[in-house]
């Protein structure tokens, strides 16, 4: 069975693709340059820079769940894929939470850049990207992007795609934005 959401996506600057245990050795030091930079803004299983083997383990971990479509995490690579710039992910969600895709009825989309991509509009463009495969999903109500309110960067992402600040719950901001499926549902 084909999978609704693409496993590999190109954009101008960019090749998005699920992570591989192989990427560890090319990720490790993007996260070790990294920590002051991301960890006040994702959660330490993401940031955290750890050993080979246990960062393989972990991006094993995140192609699992890609391929079983509980969350989808995509490596942003230099267009030749040889060079990581961060992540961008794409995870279904319902009232309770994360969900398996075929569960949802929205999407969160999140995303990282490595400090030295920042200001470019790469977390834009990946995002853009994103935000055509969620509008291809059946059933799907709106796209919500979670970020730090202190996190002005990350905030800007949204706000130039076209999201409202919908609420702050504690101190993340919840931008959403409506999203009509492109994908014919009565067929």
């Amino acid at each position: 069975m084909q999978s609704l959401v693409p496993a590999t996506l190109r954009t101008a600057r960019l090749l998005l693709r699920p992570w591989t245990a192989a990427d560890a050795a090319a990720l490790e030091p993007v996260l070790a340059a990294n920590v002051a930079h991301l960890g006040p803004w994702i959660p330490p299983h993401v940031a955290t820079p750890v050993p080979l083997p246990e960062l393989a383990e972990r991006l094993a971990g995140f192609a699992d769940d890609f391929a079983a479509g509980r969350a989808y995490r995509y490596a942003l690579l230099t267009p030749a894929g040889t060079q990581v710039r961060g992540e961008a992910d794409l995870f279904p969600r319902a009232a309770m939470g994360r969900v398996p895709l075929a569960a949802a009825d929205h999407v969160e989309l999140g995303y990282w850049l490595d400090a030295a991509a920042t200001g470019q509009g790469l977390a834009t463009e990946a995002t853009r990207a994103l935000l055509a495969v969620a509008a291809t999903l059946p059933g799907m109500t709106h796209v919500e992007i979670r970020c730090d309110a202190a996190n002005g960067a990350s905030a800007a992402v949204p706000q130039r795609l076209g999201f409202h600040l919908a609420a702050v719950e504690a101190d993340v901001q919840v931008w959403r934005k409506p999203l009509v499926s492109t994908r014919d549902e009565g067929v």
